[in-house]
C-alpha cells in the first residue's frame, strides 16, 4: 500500500488554536463576502489562494478543475505560481501516481505528501522533475466536491520545504475546498440565470435581449468597415395548422428543427433569434450588397421549405421573410425590426415562401392595410356583409341545381365592394376565420329559408386553406348545421381553393373526409388547374367535384392550349370518378364547347351574374334554359360530328376576332391568340387520329392555309397603318373564310353538327 494515502498516517497531535480557528472564520467570511457583493469569480479564487498562502509560510496555493471533457485537470487559479509551472500542470490525468492533486481527485481523499523526493506519488513520476524545477518539497491536496458529492477538482498548498501538516492545515484545506465549491456553484447558477435571460428556452437561440446586444456590436463594426448589416424578420407559413392538428409538442419539435436549420445555414458571425411563437429575427453582418443579402435569405427559404419528419409524420411548411438594411435605414433596432416585419407581411400577401425588402412605399401600404383590416373588422361587427348567389345549371337538361354563395361588402358610403377588394387583406388572419364562420352560418340560414319557400338548391361556399386547417373550422361547421336541423347537409358544398397553398395535404385530406363522412357535406376543389400540384390533389383529396377555373374557360375559344388543359381536367375527373363543373361560361358558344368536351354543369355570366336573394328568386321565376344547349343535349352526335362542331365554333370565333381587329383598327388583346388558330392546331391531330376522309382533310388544309395567310398579311398591313389596303382585302378574307366554312358544313350532307350550328347561327 502506498504511503500517506490519507490523514490517518499523519501525526496531527497539535490541536487547532483559538487564533487559528478565528483566522479560518475570517477567511471564510471575507471570501464569501466578496461573492455576495458580486466580485468576479476568477478574482475571488485568486484572493482565496493568496489568503491560504498567508496562513502557511513559504507556500503557494493552486486550484485545479476538470476540463470540459471531464478527462484531465487544468489550473483554474494559482496567482503565485509561474506560468511555466501552470503550463506543465495543465492536462494532468488523475491516477494512482499523478502527484498530490491528481491522486486526490482519483481517490477522492486528501493527499499529504511531506517529501516530494521520497513519496511514491511524486518520486517515480514526471512530477519529480517538476518538483525539482520549481523547488516544491511538500504538497498537500484536498478534493473539491460538486453536486451529488462528485469530485470536480482539488485545492492544494505546495511548500518550498519538507513539512508535516497539523490539524489546522487539514482544516484550512477543507475550508478552502468547500469555499471553492460554493464559488463554482454560484458561478454555475449565475451562468444558468444569464443563459435564461439571454437565450430562448425551447430552441436555445439568442432571445430579444441578446439580439439587441449583438446588434449594438454589429453597428459598431459596420461603422468601422463601412459595410451594411441586415435585420430580417421571419415568420413561418402554415405553422399554426401543425400546432392545432398535431399538438404543441409536435409544434415545439418543428420549431427546434427550424432553429437548427437556420443556424446551420447562417455564417458563424451572423445571429438568429427567436422572437416568440413561430417568429424569428436574423442579423446578417458584413453585407457588401443587397444582392448578397437576398442570396443568403434565398438559401434559408430553400432549406426551410424542405419536408420535416417528426414522429414518423411528414410536415411541409415554409417561411416569409422581410428585410431592412442598416445604414440605408439609419434608425434604431426596434424600427428596423418593425420595418422588416412589415416587409414580411407583404411577402405573405404575395404568396408566402418568399422574401421582401422594406421600402417607404411598403411602409405606407402596410399602414393602409392595417387601416383596411380595422375597417373590415368593423364591417363584420356592423353586419355590412351580404351574400350574393350565382346560379349553377346543367346545360344538357336546363336544370338549375345550385348556387355559389359569394360575399359582398355593402359599404354605407362606397356602396358595393367586390371580394377581391377586401378578402386579400384578411388572408391568413383570425379575421379570415371569423368571416368564414359568418359565411357558413349565412349560407345555411338562406338554405333554411329557401327550403321553407319550396326552393330546392345546393349552395356552395368558398373555404380558404387557412380557415380549413384552423381549430375553429370543424366546430363552426358542426354548430351551424346543428342550428338548422331541417337543412340536409348534402345541400351544402365546400369549395376549397386548389390554387392556394394547401399546406399539409395529409391533414387537409383528413379534414375533408371528416366533413364528408361525419357531417355529410359535399366538397369541391375550386380553381382546379391553377395550382402547382393539381394531380397530387386529385389523387390525395377525396373531393366530390372538380371545378374548372374560369381563366381556362374564358379563352377556350381563342387558345387551343386552354382547350387541351380543360380536356385533360375532364379526363382526370372521369378517371378519378369525380363530378366536373366549369365556371366563367360567358357565351352560348363557350357552353357548347364544354358540352362537346363532356362537361355539362356550368356557371358564369352567360347564365347569370351573382344576384341578391330577392334577385335570385326573381331570376328563377323568369328562367328559361338555353335552347341551343338543350338542343345539343337532345342529340346523339358521332365523334366526327362533335369535332366538326368544335371546328365551326372556334373558326367562326377566330374569324370574327380578326375581322373586328381589322375593321375597328384596335387590337383588343386578340393579337396574342392570332398564331394559335384552333383549326390549324387540330388539322395535324386529325390526320393522326384518321377519323376523317384524307382527301377532305387535304382540301380543308389548303383552304385554311389560304385563309390564315391572307389574315396574317392583312394584320401586318393593319399594324403598318395601311388602312386602305386592309379595307380592300376584307372582302377577299370573307370569301376565303366562306370556303373553309363550306368544307366544314359539307363534310356530311346531312350533318347533325351542321344543323346544330345552323340553328346556333340563326340566333344572331
Amino acid at each position: 500500500m502506498d504511503r500517506l494515502d490519507n490523514t490517518q498516517d499523519i501525526p496531527m497531535e497539535v490541536p487547532i488554536t483559538n487564533k487559528e480557528m478565528e483566522n479560518l472564520l475570517t477567511l471564510q467570511q471575507e471570501i464569501l463576502g466578496k461573492i455576495a457583493i458580486g466580485k468576479q469569480y476568477q478574482d475571488t479564487l485568486n484572493d482565496l489562494c493568496r489568503t491560504a498562502e498567508s496562513m502557511l509560510s513559504n507556500s503557494v496555493a493552486s486550484i485545479m478543475l476538470f476540463d470540459d471533457k471531464k478527462e484531465s485537470l487544468v489550473v483554474k487559479a494559482a496567482p503565485n505560481i509561474p506560468i511555466e509551472a501552470i503550463n506543465a500542470l495543465n492536462g494532468l490525468i488523475p491516477g494512482e501516481h499523478s502527484g498530490s492533486c491528481g491522486t486526490a481527485v482519483f481517490k477522492g481523499l486528501p493527499q499529504f505528501v511531506c517529501d516530494t523526493r521520497e513519496d511514491i506519488r511524486w518520486s517515480k513520476t514526471s512530477f519529480q522533475d517538476f518538483a525539482s524545477a520549481f523547488g516544491i518539497d511538500a504538497c498537500w491536496s484536498m478534493p473539491i466536491r460538486g453536486d451529488k458529492d462528485s469530485v470536480i477538482g482539488s485545492f492544494a498548498l505546495s511548500s518550498m520545504e519538507k513539512r508535516k501538516p497539523h490539524k489546522f492545515h487539514k482544516k484550512l484545506l477543507e475550508t478552502c475546498a468547500g469555499i471553492v465549491a460554493i464559488i463554482l456553484k454560484r458561478e454555475a447558477e449565475e451562468e444558468k440565470l444569464h443563459h435564461m435571460a439571454h437565450y430562448d428556452e425551447l430552441t436555445q437561440l439568442p432571445n430579444r435581449i441578446l439580439f439587441s446586444d449583438r446588434f449594438t456590436q454589429a453597428v459598431a463594426h459596420s461603422k468601422r468597415t463601412n459595410n451594411m448589416l441586415a435585420v430580417c424578420f421571419l415568420d413561418l407559413d402554415n405553422f399554426k395548422p401543425v400546432n392545432d392538428n398535431y399538438g404543441h409538442e409536435v409544434g415545439d419539435k418543428l420549431l427546434i428543427e427550424v432553429a437548427a436549420r437556420i443556424k446551420k445555414t447562417l455564417r458563424e458571425e451572423d445571429t438568429v433569434s427567436r422572437q416568440g411563437g413561430d417568429e424569428f429575427a436574423l442579423l446578417l453582418g458584413d453585407i457588401a450588397s443587397i444582392a448578397q443579402c437576398e442570396e443568403a435569405i434565398g438559401r434559408i427559404l430553400k432549406v426551410l421549405a424542405q419536408p420535416y419528419l417528426i414522429d414518423d409524420v411528414t410536415h411541409k411548411i415554409s417561411a416569409s421573410i422581410g428585410i431592412s438594411i442598416y445604414p440605408l435605414e439609419n434608425v434604431d433596432l426596434d424600427t428596423l425590426i418593425r420595418h422588416a416585419d412589415q416587409a414580411m407581411y407583404l411577402a405573405k400577401l404575395s404568396g408566402k415562401n418568399q422574401q421582401r425588402l422594406f421600402s417607404t412605399s411598403d411602409h405606407e401600404q402596410t399602414i393602409n392595410d392595417q387601416g383596411k383590416l380595422q375597417e373590415i373588422k368593423q364591417a363584420l361587427a356592423q353586419k355590412d356583409f351580404q351574400l350574393y348567389f350565382q346560379p349553377k345549371v346543367n346545360m344538357k337538361t336546363g336544370e338549375v341545381f345550385g348556387t355559389e354563395a359569394l360575399i359582398r361588402w355593402i359599404h354605407p358610403e362606397k356602396g358595393l365592394i367586390p371580394p377581391l377588394d377586401f378578402l386579400p387583406f384578411v388572408g391568413g388572419s383570425d379575421l379570415e376565420i371569423q368571416i368564414g364562420g359568418w359565411v357558413i352560418n349565412e349560407a345555411l340560414k338562406q338554405l333554411n329559408d329557401w327550403q321553407q319557400q319550396g326552393i330546392k338548391l345546393e349552395v356552395s361556399i368558398n373555404i380558404s386553406s387557412h380557415h380549413l386547417q384552423s381549430t375553429a373550422f370543424f366546430d363552426q361547421l358542426n354548430e351551424a348545421l346543428d342550428k338548422y336541423p331541417n337543412v340536409s347537409s348534402q345541400s351544402l358544398q365546400l369549395e376549397i381553393l386548389e390554387s392556394s397553398s394547401l399546406g399539409d395535404i395529409e391533414t387537409i385530406s383528413g379534414i375533408i373526409k371528416s366533413c364528408q363522412n361525419v357531417l355529410g357535406v359535399k366538397v369541391a376543389l375550386d380553381d382546379f388547374g391553377t395550382g402547382y400540384s393539381s394531380l397530387t390533389h386529385m389523387k390525395n383529396l377525396s373531393a366530390d367535384t372538380i371545378k374548372i377555373d374560369q381563366t381556362f374557360v374564358r379563352d377556350l375559344l381563342d387558345d387551343p392550349n386552354d382547350y387541351s388543359i380543360i380536356e385533360g381536367i375532364i379526363g382526370l375527373a372521369k378517371a378519378f370518378n369525380r363530378e366536373v363543373i366549369a365556371e366563367g361560361v360567358e357565351t352560348t358558344n363557350h357552353g357548347l364547347m364544354l358540352l362537346v368536351m363532356g362537361c355539362s354543369e356550368a356557371q358564369g355570366y352567360g347564365i347569370s351574374r351573382p344576384l341578391t336573394v330577392d334577385g335570385l328568386v326573381s331570376w328563377l321565376a323568369d328562367y328559361k334554359p338555353n335552347k341551343h344547349w338543350i338542343d345539343y343535349g337532345n342529340r346523339n352526335l358521332s365523334l366526327q360530328e362533335q369535332k366538326i362542331l368544335l371546328l365551326q365554333l372556334t373558326t367562326e370565333h377566330w374569324f370574327n376576332s380578326v375581322n373586328k381587329v381589322l375593321l375597328t383598327m384596335e387590337d383588343s388583346g386578340f393579337g396574342q391568340y392570332f398564331m394559335k388558330c384552333h383549326l390549324g392546331e387540330w388539322l395535324s391531330r386529325f390526320e393522326d387520329e384518321k377519323i376523317f376522309n384524307q382527301e377532305w382533310l387535304e382540301q380543308l388544309k389548303q383552304a385554311h392555309d389560304a385563309l390564315f395567310s391572307l389574315a396574317r398579311h392583312l394584320v401586318e398591313q393593319h399594324l403598318a397603318g395601311k388602312i386602305d389596303e386592309v379595307r380592300e382585302g376584307i372582302e377577299e378574307l370573307k370569301t376565303s373564310y366562306s370556303a373553309v366554312f363550306s368544307l366544314l358544313n359539307g363534310y356530311s350532307q346531312h350533318s347533325v353538327a351542321s344543323a346544330s350550328f345552323a340553328a346556333l347561327s340563326s340566333k344572331k
